[in-house]
């Protein structure tokens, strides 16, 4: 399906544009997500290198411009036109919200000034971190290759990644670890929910290279399911 897709973006200029655009957007969602994890986890100052705030303004300029033009191109296309440009609408929303969540991360830098450590939690965050900066690439690779195999194996990823998220906050729930304050506590939370919210954006993105269009940022089918289907 996606490879389809793929090709008929390239053969119609607009969507081509709209295509490239997207993979742009993804390389500029990953350099805010690491200064933003730079400036929470490895900085006392919270300050920035570069001015995250213009980025993402920048990103949702580019979402805007895309639904524009998908628009467009809807407005003279030919009914096989729609999923296309459904497909790519989808796809910009995803990228546009983890814009938004790396603001998230630098705001909660400025309101935790110094750098965030994890405390118990502290080798296994730096893991997921490391996950899901690996991820940003292998997602834009996934989505300009329309590469199904990468994309499942991405969409597996983030079901443990999600697992581990939801435990630490239910752990900070329960009870805060021994030395570690209530402030600390309550950001290193939010910290984990935002990583987990990123990283389903991605796999909401990979999700339109294996999926069709109504099942996008759902989980793949098996073979038993598509059959009963």
């Amino acid at each position: 399906m996606f490879d389809f897709l793929r090709e008929f973006f390239y053969s119609h200029d607009l969507f081509k544009e709209c295509y490239d655009a997207t993979a742009e957007m993804l390389s500029a969602d990953y350099n805010m997500f690491a200064e933003s994890v730079r400036s929470l986890r490895h900085s006392d100052t919270a300050e920035l290198q570069f001015d995250i705030y213009a980025a993402d303004k920048r990103i949702n300029k580019f979402e805007r411009e895309i639904r524009r033009k998908v628009l467009a191109q809807l407005a003279i296309a030919h009914p096989m036109d729609v999923a296309p440009g459904l497909v790519l609408i989808s796809v910009v929303n995803d990228v546009e919200r983890i814009g938004d969540y790396t603001k998230n991360i630098t705001e909660l830098a400025r309101a935790h000034p110094k750098r965030l450590h994890g405390y118990t939690f502290e080798e296994k965050l730096t893991e997921v971190e490391q996950k899901i900066t690996e991820r940003f690439k292998e997602v834009t690779e996934a989505f300009t290759q329309s590469d199904e195999a990468l994309a499942a194996k991405l969409m597996q990823e983030h079901r443990d990644i999600s697992t581990w998220c939801d435990q630490v906050v239910r752990d900070l729930i329960v009870g805060p670890t021994e030395g570690l304050y209530v402030g600390h506590a309550v950001a290193l939370a939010m910290y984990t929910r935002f990583l987990k919210r990123i990283s389903a954006h991605l796999t909401n993105i990979v999700s339109s290279v294996v999926n069709p269009f109504p099942r996008i940022k759902y989980r793949m089918k098996n073979s038993s399911q598509k059959k009963k289907e």
